[in-house]
C-alpha cells in the first residue's frame, strides 16, 4: 500500500478567546494518499475548517494547535516555524478557501492575484505571468478570462470568485489540494467542471484532494474515501461506499437520513396566502461598464429584459449558472443597485425611482439574506447586536424587547442562547448564515430576498433552515424570492421556478413543471448535472456496492 502523502496523528486543536478555551478539533487522525481524495463531511461546527486549516498554518487569531502530528512529505507541519510553512503554502499544498469575501484582495485585480501565485514561487515571470494566470482563470471555468483578468473582485459574482481562488490553488500544480467547500457557490454545471478537472489533476499528476463539504451528493460522487466528523473527532473512515451503505456509527446513520430526507425528497406546500402580488419587476436592464480591453466590448449587459411577479405569501426561485444576472436581478429589487431601465412595482407602488422616506420604508419591509456570511455581518459586533441592529435602526421596542426577540430568533434558527455574546469570527460558516438569517427576519418583513441562503449549511441544519423558512411562510405569509443553484433546494421551497442564462429568463413555471418537463435545452442541462447519482444510488439499492465511475482505494 501507498504511503499517506498526509499523515494527521493526534490533532487536536482549539479556540482562546475572553469567554475561555473552545475546543475545536479533538485527537484527530487521517490519511490522504497520492491521487487519492478524501471527503471530509458533517455538521457546521465540527471542526472540519479547523482540522482543514490547521494543516496549512492558517488557523484564525485565537486558535492554536495544542498537540498532534502533522506529516507530509517527511515533515511535521505542525512543529514548521512560520517561514517555512509559508515555502509549503501555495507551491507544494494549495488550499481553496470557503470564503472568497475574505479571501481576495478587494484593491488587486483577479489577474494580479492569480499571477502573483506564480511569481512568488519562481514559477513566471512578470511578463510570463500574465498570460498563465488568464489561461489559469480559463481553466477554473471563467468565461472571457482576458476581461476578468482586468477586474476586481467586487465586480464578479460570488461564483466567479470562488472560481478565481480555484486558480490560485491549483496555480503551482501543488501536490496537495485542500478544498473547503469549494463548490458550494457554483452552480451545478461549474460544479461539474472543477470537481472534473480536480479529479483528472487526482488522476493524472498524483495530487492528492482533501475534500471538505457539507454536500452528500458530492463526496458520494467524488471521493475515494469518506471521513465523518462529529464534535472534533472523526468518528468513521471508510471507503464511500462502504461507509454510506453499512455505516458504522449512529451519528454517520442520523447524518445520512438527514440527506436522504433533504431537499430532495419534497415537495413545497401551495402558497401560504393567495392576492395580488407584492412586487412587480418589468422589463428590467443592467448594464455595467467594463475595463478597456483590445476590440473588446466597453459595456457588459448583466440582466437584459427581465420581468417576473411575486405574490404574497409564494416563492419564486431564480435559478441558473454563476454570473447569469440573478443576483443582479435580486440587488435591483432591493434597490441596492439602479437599473439600467425597466420599472419595480412594490405592492402597487412604482418605486424603480423611489428616493429618502419612501426607499427607507422599503427597506424595512424587503430584507436580504447574503450569500456570503462572513461579509455581511459586523464582525465588533456581537450576534445580539448583530440581530438587533435592524430593530434599534426603526426604533422597534426597547432594550429587553429587542433582547427578547434576538433570543427567540436564535432560537428558531436552531442555535443556543449561549451565542448572544459570540462575535462572527468565534462561529463557522453555517452557524454566521444562520445569524444572517435570524437578522433578516427581525423586522417581519414582507419580501425576503434570500440569496444562496443555505449554500454554506450541512445536511441537517439545512433541512432544519429550510423548515424554519417554510413555517414563517405559512405564519406570517412572507414572500421569498430564492437565487439558489441548488435545485434540491429549490424543488424543495419554491411554488415557482424561473430560470435565468445570460442576463435572461428561459424558461419559467410551476416547480413541478420545470422539474418533471423542462422545455429548455439550458434547463434540461441545468437538471442533468445535478450531483449525487452515487448518494442516491446507496439510498435506493442497499445491496449493490461500488460507485459509477469511481473505483474505491484500499
Amino acid at each position: 500500500m501507498t504511503a499517506p502523502l498526509l499523515e494527521i496523528r493526534g490533532l487536536s486543536a482549539s479556540y482562546h478567546s475572553r469567554e475561555g478555551i473552545t475546543p475545536s478539533v479533538r485527537g484527530a487522525d487521517l490519511d490522504v494518499g497520492p491521487g487519492e481524495i478524501v471527503a471530509l463531511v458533517g455538521e457546521s461546527g465540527s471542526g472540519k475548517s479547523t482540522l482543514a486549516q490547521a494543516v496549512v498554518g492558517l488557523l484564525p487569531p485565537g486558535g492554536r494547535i495544542d498537540e498532534g502530528r502533522i506529516g507530509f512529505g517527511g515533515r511535521d507541519l505542525a512543529a514548521l516555524p512560520e517561514r517555512e510553512i509559508r515555502a509549503v503554502r501555495g507551491r507544494q499544498i494549495g488550499l481553496i478557501p470557503q470564503d472568497p469575501g475574505v479571501s481576495l484582495n478587494p484593491v488587486h485585480r483577479v489577474g494580479h492575484q492569480v499571477a502573483e501565485t506564480l511569481r512568488v514561487h519562481g514559477l513566471a515571470t512578470r511578463a510570463s505571468a500574465r498570460e498563465a494566470a488568464i489561461e489559469l482563470l480559463r481553466r477554473a471555468g471563467l468565461p472571457d478570462p482576458e476581461t476578468r483578468a482586468r477586474q476586481y473582485p467586487h465586480e464578479l459574482s460570488g461564483g466567479m470568485r470562488q472560481r478565481v481562488l480555484i486558480a490560485i490553488a491549483i496555480a503551482a500544480r501543488p501536490r496537495l489540494i485542500i478544498a473547503d467547500e469549494p463548490t458550494s457557490a457554483l452552480d451545478v454545471t461549474v460544479q461539474r467542471v472543477i470537481l472534473d478537472d480536480m479529479q483528472r489533476l487526482a488522476e493524472e499528476s498524483g495530487t492528492a484532494v482533501l475534500l471538505v463539504t457539507h454536500d452528500l451528493g458530492v463526496a458520494a460522487d467524488r471521493a475515494h474515501r469518506l471521513a465523518v466528523m462529529h464534535e472534533g473527532r472523526i468518528v468513521e473512515c471508510g471507503p464511500v461506499a462502504e461507509v454510506l451503505r453499512r455505516p458504522r456509527v449512529p451519528y454517520t446513520r442520523r447524518l445520512l437520513g438527514a440527506g436522504a430526507a433533504g431537499p430532495a425528497a419534497a415537495a413545497a406546500p401551495p402558497p401560504a396566502r393567495g392576492g395580488g402580488p407584492i412586487v412587480t419587476v418589468e422589463n428590467l436592464v443592467k448594464d455595467y461598464p467594463l475595463p478597456r480591453v483590445k476590440d473588446g466590448s466597453r459595456t457588459a449587459r448583466a440582466v437584459g429584459g427581465v420581468s417576473f411577479d411575486i405574490a404574497r405569501g409564494e416563492t419564486l426561485a431564480l435559478v441558473g449558472e454563476s454570473g447569469s444576472g440573478k443576483t443582479t436581478t435580486a440587488r435591483m429589487v432591493l434597490r441596492l443597485l439602479e437599473p439600467t431601465s425597466g420599472r419595480i412595482v412594490f405592492d402597487g407602488q412604482d418605486v424603480t425611482a423611489a428616493r429618502g422616506a419612501a426607499v427607507r420604508e422599503l427597506r424595512r419591509r424587503v430584507q436580504l439574506v447574503y450569500q456570503n456570511p462572513y461579509a455581511s455581518l459586523n464582525p465588533r459586533f456581537s450576534v445580539e447586536e448583530v440581530i438587533v441592529e435592524p430593530l434599534r435602526a426603526f426604533g422597534i421596542g426597547d432594550r429587553a424587547a429587542r433582547a427578547a426577540r434576538a433570543a427567540d430568533l436564535l432560537d428558531r434558527v436552531g442555535l443556543p442562547a449561549s451565542y448572544l455574546r459570540r462575535r462572527p469570527a468565534e462561529l463557522s460558516g453555517g452557524q454566521r448564515q444562520r445569524v444572517a438569517i435570524a437578522r433578516a427576519l427581525a423586522l417581519s418583513p414582507d419580501l425576503v430576498v434570500c440569496d444562496e441562503p443555505v449554500s454554506a449549511l450541512d445536511v441537517p441544519v439545512r433541512a432544519q433552515v429550510l423548515d424554519l423558512l417554510m413555517e414563517l411562510q405559512r405564519d406570517t405569509g412572507v414572500a421569498y424570492l430564492l437565487i439558489s443553484h441548488d435545485l434540491a433546494v429549490v424543488r424543495r421551497v419554491a411554488h415557482r421556478v424561473a430560470v435565468m442564462r445570460a442576463g435572461r429568463i428561459v424558461e419559467t413555471g410551476t416547480t413541478a413543471a420545470v422539474f418533471d418537463r423542462p422545455a429548455h435545452d439550458y434547463t434540461r442541462r441545468l437538471l442533468a448535472a445535478i450531483p449525487g447519482s452515487a448518494y442516491r444510488r446507496s439510498q435506493d439499492e442497499p445491496h449493490h456496492a461500488g460507485a459509477a465511475g469511481r473505483k474505491d482505494r484500499p
